[in-house]
């Protein structure tokens, strides 16, 4: 994160010199299986007020169980929390009182108006008169969202909707804060403005439990508790935590090549036990006492250089967990055809009109043949009007999308034969097994007989699903559903792969994985075209595109866009840094 919420969080974090304690949890167990395995066992810890304490791990570690046993939404299967002296158990309606909480999904109605929630939340938590006029004044003023009361909560971006349901937690003015992973699906200038808003509340002395995927926003919390198989693995400062990988990151650069070659390679190695690319580098953790390969062993060309890099939060976090997971994807796709000399995926002049509403204003842009196209932009910019256009499921006002060559307006059938997609939200039928599912939807994209169980073999294979054949979708855990999910976009070896937010609010152990997945099917010539609020993901990409107010206000290598927004004062951006500097420069272009 830049230095600017930094700063924001140790003001913050001046204004409670003494914290006091909020919340203690005395060797608490809860369990829910009857095979004995606990979500959370024996974890005694606590969380004080007048700063974030973050709650991090990977899916599965119990991270929503204990913000519900904070919250008294859960009894414990055993121990004890006391949340401001009160007894989750025994006095829950007093624990309610003094907390704010906030679910990880949407829990607000999206039939309903921004006030209209307000006031139904009002109702429920007893604030009445002269209060609520008082508190919701404080609260849309704060939260930005005066001139948006009458639109329905359905119809705000996810920036805004994060904001709706910060408003409703802290209708009673809570003494503990339970967010949990607010950012999801956010934008960066999103996730920045909720960031502000909450050392904005811990400098009234609030206590906020953050959890979150995003490891970049641990480095902001005072202190983080890191969950993993039902246990505390570490509580304290991040930068504690960071300070153990130091001397263990480096970045490969310059000329090297294959960045994916060579990130493969790297990962091959025993003493490498993590790595990512970072743009046109190579960002690489070795375990402990090792020794770094030599260029040679790594595959890098004559005149790249390596060189130590500082660590990161999320360089110690994976190094914590054992690194990341080496699984090499077995899909025996066969490589995409150089023949065919038209680009994979062309948008000419793609313009999208919603009544008077232009979603989308005379963009163009093209993807080669075995590249990594993102787009990025805030939510509601209409970089997802661009996406369900180039994919077919939006009917274009103007101007035309091919892929492999076909009008999707000319050839829809052809041209959606020739792609595959992968949607958001987990869009499978969660009622029917994971064999099911294959079987649905191979059948859908037009397989039969022994081409059909042929393309099954394969992906079970290659995703390693033998063992969930018989398991049903929706009980599948998080990194197998984006196996089967990725798995059914493929089966028919499209020469195009859409993306749609692809691992939103997935932890980096299952995000590196499914890229490592991405990385191989590139390497064999498909195309891919994602869309991503998480900049570090979109560091993967080869070109990016920047969606504003309807327009592409940018193209490039994630580096070109970097470059855009490098000043003295900023001669190192990140590309959320690019991000949001390109964002402001065309806001003022227009003033």
């Amino acid at each position: 994160m830049t230095a600017t919420w930094h700063v924001s969080a140790s003001q913050g974090l001046a204004a409670m010199a003494d914290p006091t304690t909020l919340v203690t949890i005395d060797a608490l167990t809860k369990s829910f299986r009857t095979d004995g395995l606990p979500a959370l066992s024996e974890l005694t810890t606590s969380i004080k007020a007048g700063q974030v304490t973050g709650l991090v791990g990977p899916d599965g570690a119990g991270k929503t169980t204990l913000m519900r046993l904070m919250a008294g939404l859960m009894l414990p299967s055993a121990g004890r929390i006391e949340v401001c002296g009160f007894d989750t158990v025994t006095e829950a309606a007093a624990v309610h009182e003094v907390i704010g909480y906030m679910p990880q999904r949407f829990g607000l109605y999206e039939d309903l108006s921004v006030i209209e929630n307000l006031t139904l939340y009002a109702d429920l938590r007893g604030v009445v008169g002269q209060q609520r006029a008082e508190t919701f004044d404080k609260l849309l003023v704060f939260t930005d969202l005066e001139r948006f009361q009458p639109r329905l909560a359905g119809a705000l971006s996810g920036g805004m909707k994060q904001k709706l349901g910060l408003a409703c937690a802290m209708l009673k003015s809570p003494r503990l804060l339970l967010l949990d992973e607010p950012s999801v699906g956010v934008d960066p200038i999103s996730r920045r403005e909720l960031w502000k808003m909450v050392y904005t509340l811990i400098g009234e002395g609030v206590g906020v439990v953050w959890s979150t995927a995003y490891l970049d926003e641990a480095e902001n919390c005072a202190e983080v508790i890191v969950l993993n198989e039902a246990r505390a693995l570490f509580q304290g400062d991040p930068k504690v935590m960071t300070a153990s990988v130091v001397g263990r990151v480096f970045q490969v650069r310059g000329a090297i090549g294959d960045k994916r070659a060579l990130l493969v390679a790297a990962l091959k190695r025993p003493e490498v036990i993590d790595g990512v690319m970072q743009g046109a580098t190579v960002r690489l953790v070795i375990g402990n006492d090792q020794t770094l390969p030599s260029k040679a062993d790594l595959g890098a060309v004559e005149g790249s250089e390596v060189v130590s890099a500082t660590p990161r939060f999320e360089d110690a976090f994976v190094a914590m967990l054992g690194g990341q997971p080496k699984r090499r994807l077995l899909l025996e796709t066969r490589p995409q055809s150089t023949d065919n000399q038209s680009l994979p995926v062309t948008a000419k002049s793609l313009t999208k009109c919603f009544g008077s509403f232009t979603a989308a204003d005379n963009i163009s842009f093209d993807i080669k043949r075995g590249e990594i196209f993102g787009l990025l932009g805030p939510n509601g910019a209409g970089k997802s009007t661009v996406f369900k256009m180039m994919c077919g499921l939006l009917r274009l006002t103007s101007g035309s999308a091919l892929v492999d060559g076909l009008d999707l307006m000319k050839s829809p059938s052809a041209a959606r034969a020739r792609l595959g997609y992968m949607a958001q939200k987990f869009s499978l039928y969660g009622d029917l097994s994971v064999s099911q599912n294959l079987d649905f939807f191979a059948g859908a994209y037009g397989l039969s007989g022994q081409k059909k169980r042929d393309a099954i073999k394969r992906v079970v294979a290659a995703f390693d699903l033998a063992s969930q054949l018989q398991v049903n979708a929706g009980g599948l855990p998080l990194g197998f559903k984006q196996r089967l999910a990725l798995s059914c976009a493929i089966m028919h070896e499209p020469p195009v792969l859409f993306l749609d937010e692809p691992t939103s609010g997935v932890d980096p152990l299952t995000r590196r994985e499914f890229w490592s997945f991405i990385n191989a099917m590139v390497a064999r010539g498909i195309t891919v075209m994602v869309t991503t609020h998480f900049m570090d993901e979109a560091e993967y990409c080869d070109r990016v595109a920047l969606i504003y107010r309807g327009k592409n206000i940018a193209i490039g290598t994630p580096e070109e866009l970097q470059n855009m927004v490098r000043t003295a004062e900023l001669p190192h951006p990140t590309l959320e840094d690019a991000f949001i500097g390109l964002v402001h420069q065309h806001d003022g272009a227009l003033t």
